[in-house]
């Protein structure tokens, strides 16, 4: 199969989130609990905004943030936080 063939699969992964609050309330995620154990810091935030997922559906507030140096999505879906995680197909 080529690989132009191969779609990625994506889940909706709801994920711990440790956040900071500023004095004016804006909420500015800093770290991603994965269920493994790894934990991801977010290194900027690039962009916030009112968005649905095209990928796995779900939506709220979408979270544009880079993450060792490449850009991912982190939702903010009523009091809960997801990813648009990587299915691994392993057949």
């Amino acid at each position: 199969m080529r690989k132009t063939e191969m779609a990625t699969q994506y889940r909706k992964a709801y994920v711990p989130v440790t956040l900071d609050v500023d004095k004016e309330g804006t909420i500015l995620p800093r770290l991603i609990w994965w269920d493994n154990g790894v934990i991801f810091q977010i290194d900027q935030i690039l962009y916030k905004c009112r968005a649905t997922s095209k990928k796995v559906w779900g939506g709220g507030i979408r979270y544009t943030v880079q993450i060792r140096g490449k850009e991912s999505f982190l939702f903010h879906e009523g009091d809960k936080w997801f990813v648009e995680a990587k299915e691994d197909n392993c057949s």
